[in-house]
């Protein structure tokens, strides 16, 4: 799956877009749309957190540090304990720093907007809407060609592999 973007000068034609991505069989929860704040979405599928903000990446980045602190600190504690190395509990250390890893950084990830979106900021604040599509690879072409060529005054933007995939 790949997602891709564009931005939209309006409301009136992203509810065009997302009527043609549905009638092309495009399920509602691969489309995504990101406005200013506060704008009124009138039925429109509203991008969710894991798009929004950094959550995902962050859990990722908490639970790779968590785990090797984790490994660190068992390391450190058996060798300073004088034991030989224990797989249960050196493991159990690991599993610790994983897991306090992912939750502090899933936290502060959650306060800090999709990095891979910066870049959008401006247009959206001035009234555009971004539009993101999760579709296989192999449509994508298809895909953009159909949003082009009806609606000239939506802009493509690009295309980029979903990290993490999406769970169906």
């Amino acid at each position: 799956m790949r997602r891709i973007y564009f931005l939209v000068p309006d409301i009136a034609i992203t509810h065009k877009i997302v009527d043609e991505l549905r009638a092309e069989g495009i399920e509602e929860h691969h489309i995504h749309i990101l406005a200013k704040r506060d704008t009124p979405l009138e039925g429109l599928p509203e991008a969710g957190v894991s798009i929004k903000t950094d959550f995902i990446p962050a859990v990722e980045r908490g639970i790779a540090l968590g785990g090797s602190t984790g490994l660190l600190a068992g390391l450190v504690g058996l060798r300073l304990a004088g034991f030989a190395i224990a797989g249960g509990s050196l493991l159990g250390v690991i599993i610790a720093g994983a897991t306090i890893g992912s939750m502090m950084n899933g936290l502060m990830g959650m306060n800090s907007g999709n990095t891979r979106l910066k870049k959008f900021e401006d247009a959206i604040e001035q009234g555009e809407l971004l539009v993101l599509v999760d579709i296989p690879k192999e449509r994508i072409e298809t895909i953009k060609q159909l949003i082009v060529k009806h609606h000239p005054e939506a802009d493509f933007e690009g295309v980029e592999p979903i990290l993490p995939p999406p769970i169906p």
